[in-house]
């Protein structure tokens, strides 16, 4: 969960920090070559992890659980796992969500202990990118003039990049923590991302839950992420709210994580409830680590369309001719730039800053 390159540091004058795990501020495609992982907190992001990349992340949580009304006290041990994968193309992931707990149980009233252990979360679903606001070239073009144009909060920052889940719950066996509900049910998601400055990101999630059983479950996820100035660092907050038949719950959670390398994370997050039916705390300690097995596909200059490869357009190719468009803009364009830059400079200046 990181939103600076740790990889790649310049000063800040002269250049701005870019988002690695959500928005890659240069690159147009989603794939980033620093893990982008989804940890530590229970939010989704828009984005795929790049086609042919295998992501591992995996967790250890514990939770201390009472509930007043039923008079009992829970101490529950768990292990999660995700395994994404980016499938046929960039837009496109794969993923496996499961969560085993143990619950050793104390009904209080009779004196009675009890151990539970099955899956609370074993889900298997798809994610596709059906929009990105990063690719248009002209979103996407930073203003070269302006450090501080490129680093405060502009309203446009919250349009989101989207997209949709579509995925099953698998029941197996009797299950202490699903009983009666059936083997399949479908699960739907729309999930929403904004780079609010190359510091700060937001993401929204809303899902619908065990939708074929008799106690479907609406949930949504709000989670800002916030990179440090040392940027191997991150941390995030979020809000989680829950509401069923079986359960309804407003839950907070916030963390960091530690880029440790290109390919590794490590995390840490803790947790609490408002209810007290049942009153929940919980902490975790979590790793992320990934497969690179991306390959990049470049596309031949006079092939490209507007947003490919350095948004080169064809049109640009025909109007200066190949060896101009080689060279860059000319002084006149050049010149016109830098009026834009400093126009725009002002027009922003009553603009929100972080």
């Amino acid at each position: 969960m990181f939103v600076g390159n740790p990889f790649k540091i310049n000063k800040p004058k002269y250049s701005f920090p870019f988002t690695v795990f959500l928005f890659p501020f240069f690159v147009l495609a989603q794939y980033t070559d620093v893990i982008n992982s989804n940890r530590p907190g229970q939010s989704v992001s828009a984005y795929a992890v790049g086609k042919n990349v295998l992501q591992s992340e995996f967790g250890v949580s514990f939770e201390q659980q009472d509930h007043d009304l039923l008079a009992t006290d829970s101490d529950i041990w768990g292990a999660d796992l995700s395994l994404r994968y980016g499938l046929l193309f960039e837009s496109l992931e794969l993923n496996w969500e499961g969560t085993y707990q143990m619950q050793n149980i104390s009904f209080l009233n009779f004196g009675v202990d009890e151990t539970r252990t099955d899956f609370s979360r074993n889900r298997l679903g798809l994610k596709y990118l059906i929009y990105d606001p990063y690719k248009n070239p002209e979103r996407n073009t930073p203003n070269l003039y302006s450090w501080k144009a490129n680093n405060r909060f502009q309203w446009k920052n919250l349009i989101p990049a989207i997209s949709v889940y579509a995925g099953a719950n698998f029941t197996l066996g009797d299950n202490p923590f699903f009983v009666g509900d059936p083997t399949v049910s479908p699960r739907i998601m729309v999930a929403g991302q904004s780079r609010l400055s190359p510091r700060f990101v937001l993401i929204s999630n809303i899902a619908y839950d065990r939708i074929s059983s008799d106690f479907p479950e609406w949930s949504y996820i709000l989670s800002l992420s916030h990179a440090l100035r040392n940027p191997k660092w991150s941390i995030f907050m979020e809000t989680q709210g829950v509401d069923s038949d079986r359960y309804s719950d407003i839950l907070l959670r916030t963390g960091a994580a530690y880029l440790m390398g290109k390919i590794f994370q490590a995390d840490v997050s803790v947790g609490a409830s408002f209810k007290d039916s049942p009153s929940r705390i919980f902490g975790a300690l979590g790793i992320s680590y990934r497969l690179d097995m991306h390959k990049d596909i470049l596309i031949p200059i006079d092939e490209q369309n507007a947003g490919e490869n350095g948004e080169v357009p064809k049109n640009a190719m025909k109007k200066k001719g190949k060896k101009q468009a080689a060279l860059g803009p000319s002084k006149k364009e050049m010149k016109k730039q830098r009026k834009k830059a400093k126009k725009d400079g002002k027009e922003e200046e009553g603009s929100m800053d972080f």
